[in-house]
């Protein structure tokens, strides 16, 4: 019996592949790096063969590596980056680059489609504001400049769709990946009617839609020669990144949260109906899970903040941890541990990139506010992590607002990792901070627990309980929580009492 599932995460960077036994665990793993092009001010670009490469090579060196032969391989599943557009012919092969989900070059598409679709039926139907971000502005940009590409296309998809496209023959895609395109109807499971006949867009250029866990297909004999798999290998379709991310982390029931803390953040829960904010600050996806979906909110600048604060104010920590062989944050946080919460009435704005969820304002910058004579270095590190967990909390505040009920939150990513940040955490939100004992693989985890669970090797979803425990908890102190629910107001106020500055700087 086949026994072994891979998994690719194909991602911004690059393609990593990785090994999954029939018990969860992770037996092997391989990164193929591949490059973007920003050939203009706000474009992004990738070349979808980059990914095939990034494919084919990265499997051949994980079996090759972990000495797993291709017949004991039980299927192949993907993750990957979501909001894209990828076109490609009816042999599966890409017509120009995929625009990739940070290009943002269709605001005039954007303006366009605002124009056909109101704001709050676009809200509505797909549970996000419309955006150049999302995969609909970006088709509508090849349509007006590159006609020809246009109607060459047999079907816009993403960039895992792309790969199962060329491995099977079939264009599939699944709810998550689908739901970040603002034209998947939340509420229906299917393409919206409504926004398809407003902007002219002929459903036959999409995919079909397949559950997350399907398997959509095998791996045809000329693609299984170039991959270094057996021909006749399942394929399990998988989800977009955020999703599959949702599944490694074990937020896969209702009252389940996670909370990824990398360059950006976001909070995500699984629900089983969408949760429509009347401010508008969240969005929500599909899930991988099937009859459930993710709300979602996303910061830009949370690990960016941390960060910048290492770069540009750690300088003593940053030399002192290389001559120790440590991590300069250790240092960091030690010195916020000599602070008290509060940092002494110091407040951090993060808006170094603008911000998405909860502001949704680009204008917004950066901001120390509360500075005085008396404030440290030390000050200035802790006011950046309380920043940062602050306007997260605002998300979570959206959330409940709502009624949702979230137990805990689990925390996953490279910002995980310090004890200082988590009980941050635990004391702003008001619950426990559950970490997982893996942290930066939660991703590709998660594809692999679709995937088993689509051919059967793993017996359902419960299986991440034991794939990803729980290595620790970290609770709130009730005195620390009254601190912070006084300064949260103020936080608020601050962003509120700014928005007028933040539009005149832009006009600078």
């Amino acid at each position: 019996m086949a026994k072994f599932i891979i998994a690719h995460d194909l991602g911004t960077t690059g393609n990593k592949a990785t090994l999954y036994d029939q018990e969860g665990r992770l037996t092997g793993a391989v990164f193929y790096p591949y490059e973007t092009e920003y050939a203009h001010t706000g474009w992004a670009e990738q070349n979808p063969e980059d990914w095939w490469t990034a494919v084919c090579q990265s499997t051949r060196q994980l079996l090759q590596e972990t000495h797993v032969h291709k017949g004991d391989i039980a299927c192949i599943t993907f993750s990957g980056q979501m909001m894209g557009a990828v076109p490609l012919d009816r042999d599966a092969r890409p017509l120009r680059n995929a625009i990739i989900w940070a290009d943002q070059r269709s605001l005039v598409e954007e303006a366009w489609i605002g124009e056909q679709v109101s704001f709050e039926d676009m809200y509505r139907i797909t549970g996000h504001r419309l955006s150049a971000s999302y995969s609909l502005a970006k088709i509508l940009w090849i349509r007006t400049h590159q006609p020809d590409i246009y109607r060459a296309t047999y079907k816009f998809v993403h960039a895992k769709d792309s790969i199962v496209a060329r491995l099977t023959g079939q264009f599939v895609t699944d709810p998550s990946d689908a739901s970040s395109m603002n034209l998947y109807d939340l509420e229906t499971g299917q393409w919206s009617d409504q926004i398809l006949k407003a902007v002219d867009l002929p459903v036959e250029k999409l995919p079909e839609i397949r559950q997350s866990v399907a398997v959509v297909g095998e791996v045809q004999p000329a693609a299984a020669e170039a991959v270094g798999v057996a021909a006749g290998t399942p394929v399990v379709i998988g989800g977009g990144d955020g999703a599959c991310a949702a599944a490694g982390a074990g937020v896969i029931r209702e009252g389940a949260a996670y909370n990824y803390i990398g360059s950006s953040s976001w909070i995500a829960l699984s629900t089983p109906k969408p949760i429509y904010d009347p401010d508008y600050r969240t969005f929500t996806f599909g899930h991988v899970i099937p009859n459930m979906v993710m709300p979602t909110g996303t910061m830009q600048a949370a690990g960016a903040s941390y960060q910048w604060t290492r770069d540009q104010l750690a300088l003593f920590e940053t030399e002192a941890a290389k001559a120790l062989g440590i991590s300069a944050y250790e240092l960091i946080n030690l010195e916020i541990e000599k602070v008290a919460p509060g940092a002494d009435g110091l407040f951090y704005l993060p808006y170094l990139m603008g911000e998405r969820s909860p502001r949704w304002n680009p204008h917004a910058r950066g901001a120390f506010i509360g500075l005085t004579i008396r404030h440290s270095r030390a000050h200035l590190y802790r006011a950046v992590l309380e920043g940062v967990t602050m306007n997260l909390r605002v998300i979570l505040d959206a959330f409940r607002s709502q009624g949702t009920p979230i137990e805990a939150m689990r925390v996953i990513g490279g910002g995980a990792r310090g004890h200082v940040w988590n009980q941050i955490m635990a004391d702003l939100y008001g619950m426990p901070i559950h970490r997982l004992a893996i942290l930066e693989e939660a991703t590709s985890m998660g594809a692999a627990l679709v995937g088993g669970v689509g051919v059967g090797l793993y017996p359902d979803f419960a299986m991440i309980e034991t794939m990803n425990e729980i290595a620790s908890t970290v609770l709130p102190d009730p005195q620390t929580q009254a601190v912070y629910e006084k300064m949260v107001t103020v936080f608020n106020n601050l962003y509120t009492a700014l928005v007028p500055v933040y539009d005149e700087i832009a006009g600078l």
